[in-house]
């Protein structure tokens, strides 16, 4: 079995991974006078008695009174092929050299592949996290992506952070999370195993 395949299986408990490749988790009505916390992170307070949350940063992507979602973005799994994860679709495509980081997004559907990207790319499935970031379908951008016509920043996750309606209102409550803007270098450029001191000092400018 190879290497990504099986990386796939394991994580997500799943005996079928590629269908599941295109799926997304549903959208949110979104209401203008909520207090959203779209385009910020999710810090893991020091406090934080979940080991599975345990340093995470969550990038906030919807947030309503109907409940929220996001996805980690300092869990990597390691680095893959375009190819591999295009072969997961059942497409090909992208050499062997072409390679993209690959994340645990979150405990909910492991087996759902979104791509967080830069701003520049844009399809009609895509949900903006305002000016921060962009979230699409994998089978829609690694495509692209093959063809160079993808985003020109990119990660991959699996899996997402949801909560029910009030879920996350009582986790803050009992301050599980800390909360900070969010910006493209943090979500981006800052090396992975410094994101959740760096989101911490961004508390205190």
């Amino acid at each position: 079995m190879a290497p990504l395949r099986r990386m796939v299986l394991i994580f997500g408990g799943l005996l079928v991974a590629g269908p599941l490749l295109g799926a997304v988790p549903p959208r949110l009505e979104l209401e203008p006078d909520y207090p959203s916390l779209v385009a910020q992170v999710l810090i893991a307070s020091p406090s934080m008695s979940d080991p599975r949350f345990n340093r995470t940063v969550i990038l906030m992507v919807q947030h309503s009174k109907d409940g929220a979602f996001g996805i980690t973005i300092n869990r990597p799994l390691g680095e893959h092929s375009l190819a591999q994860l295009l072969a997961l679709l059942g497409e090909s495509g992208g050499s062997a050299d072409d390679k993209v980081r690959i994340f645990a997004g979150g405990p909910v559907q492991p087996g759902v592949c979104l791509v967080v990207h830069s701003t520049d790319y844009n399809r009609s499935s895509t949900v903006a996290v305002k000016e921060v970031a962009s979230v699409t379908p994998c089978r829609e951008v690694l495509g692209d992506m093959a063809r160079k016509g993808g985003p020109q920043k990119a990660l991959v996750a699996f899996g997402y952070a949801g909560w029910a309606p009030g879920q996350l209102e009582g986790e803050l409550a009992r301050n599980d999370w800390l909360t900070v803007a969010a910006d493209p270098d943090l979500v981006f450029d800052v090396r992975r195993e410094e994101v959740w001191t760096q989101a911490m000092e961004r508390r205190d400018r």
